[in-house]
């Protein structure tokens, strides 16, 4: 004679019971009779209204996913020889995927004999993350990839990210004298 463990509609214990009579039980409730935990011996049901109980555990999950937070990896590359100005050009570019909340790979492409000076790209990759300290941080560390040295910055968890606006790149402000 099967038996489990029933579980009231409040969550009170009934304790083991009959299959049949949790079933009768289930039926004068006007409830469903739920396993919820078949790997335990004996199994465990529960008395609950099955339709309430999957349209609840649905707009949870649908709660949930509007709260998770979308991990946006945005990419920079650069050349070992680059310029000054191609460089404050590049690391204003990091600087806003930081203050935006997105992580930033960094890539640095090495070609010819650059290969045979991978400190130069390493130098560089360091010089980058130091000029970004306040913004974010190293998340992984400059590591050469064939031809690429690559290394990943990530937004400091504090840093609220700055809504996008639709015109991003102009920040005139109205002089009212």
């Amino acid at each position: 004679m099967p038996e489990v463990r029933l579980v009231g509609p409040n969550g009170e214990q009934v304790g083991i019971v009959r299959i049949e009579d949790a079933l009768r039980l289930a039926q004068e409730a006007d409830l469903d009779l739920v396993e919820v935990a078949p790997q335990a011996r004996p199994p465990v049901c529960k008395l609950m209204d099955y339709g309430k109980f999957k349209y609840e555990s649905a707009q949870k999950a649908r709660e949930s996913r509007r709260n998770q937070q979308l991990t946006v990896i945005k990419e920079q590359k650069l050349r070992p020889k680059i310029d000054s100005h191609d460089y404050e050009t590049k690391k204003k570019a990091v600087v806003r995927f930081l203050e935006h909340g997105n992580k930033v790979k960094v890539t640095i492409m090495f070609r010819g004999r650059e290969q045979s000076r991978p400190e130069l790209g390493y130098r560089l990759l360091q010089r980058l993350a130091d000029d970004v300290a306040d913004m974010g941080f190293v998340e992984a560390n400059p590591k050469q990839d064939g031809r690429n040295m690559i290394m990943v910055l990530a937004p400091h968890k504090n840093v609220k990210p700055r809504p996008r606006s639709g015109s991003e790149d102009s920040d005139i402000e109205s002089a009212e004298d």
